[in-house]
């Protein structure tokens, strides 16, 4: 019982709008440790352990933000972001198009990276690309969370693989392993097809916990003025956010039930 009430009060914290999501790992936190003090199970070795690997976990997550960070304004400096739009604004299918290219990068990147670089690399390059191209962040974000998933189940850098391979008897080979995951992956695989269908999967919940109206069925490419297939309106250099997450397309908007407009000419 005490565990159920700790994961309650963790995601209803978020859910209630009470902390946010990294304010409640706190509240997670400070619970576990009254837990562990609840049942006599903590004593100054473990907690020390358990900060030594904290400060170790945080430094390598803040390392990785830091390369990211400066990796992204340097990209940004340099016009790479006008560069990237303009590539995903331009394949064929419009903004459906351009989250099927990204939704690939993403899963093929995540054989190689680890999920903090996918995150803190692509996304803040590819995201604003596709709310611009007129995407329901909401939904977006759930996508590549979705996606993100597989990086731990795909090999040969997957960490859930990683831990099986250590709990594992050595009878068990690595090949095994592999093989095993791959109908979770395909599971995985199956979740993004459905969010991809059925957007409201994502959206519906947040929708009616903020009272937000409901995002539009259809998706569709930014209006064209120019008589060609380059959008008219383009992402600033990155030196102003107001400009990046501008509301040149202020309609909230989900994928398309169905694949023809993935192809069609514009």
């Amino acid at each position: 019982l005490p565990p159920l009430i700790l994961i309650i009060a963790v995601l209803g914290s978020i859910l209630a709008g009470i902390a946010t999501p990294t304010e409640s790992a706190s509240v997670g936190a400070v619970g576990a440790l009254l837990l562990s003090i609840s049942k006599r199970r903590l004593n100054m070795d473990i907690l020390q352990q358990i900060m030594h690997s904290t400060m170790t976990i945080t430094s390598m997550v803040f390392v990785i933000l830091l390369g990211a960070t400066v990796f992204s304004l340097t990209f940004r400096g340099l016009g790479g972001e006008n560069l990237v739009y303009g590539i995903l604004a331009d394949i064929p299918g419009g903004a459906n198009g351009a989250i099927l290219v990204v939704m690939l990068l993403v899963f093929v990147l995540g054989f190689f990276l680890d999920t903090f670089q996918i995150i803190f690399i692509v996304v803040p390059i590819a995201a604003p690309v596709l709310i611009q191209l007129g995407v329901d962040p909401i939904w977006l974000g759930v996508m590549i969370g979705v996606n993100l998933q597989t990086s731990f189940l795909t090999p040969p850098f997957g960490f859930a693989l990683f831990y099986l391979r250590g709990a594992a008897k050595a009878v068990i080979k690595t090949a095994d392993i592999y093989r095993g995951a791959l109908p979770f992956v395909a599971l995985q695989v199956i979740g993004l097809l459905l969010l991809w269908f059925f957007p409201s999967i994502a959206t519906k919940l947040p929708d009616i916990i903020y009272r937000a109206e409901a995002s539009p069925a259809a998706i569709s490419a930014p209006a064209n003025t120019n008589g060609d297939s380059t959008p008219k309106a383009r992402p600033g250099s990155g030196d102003d956010f107001k400009d990046l997450f501008g509301t040149r397309n202020e309609q909230r908007v989900a994928p398309s039930d169905d694949f023809r407009d993935l192809f069609s000419d514009r």
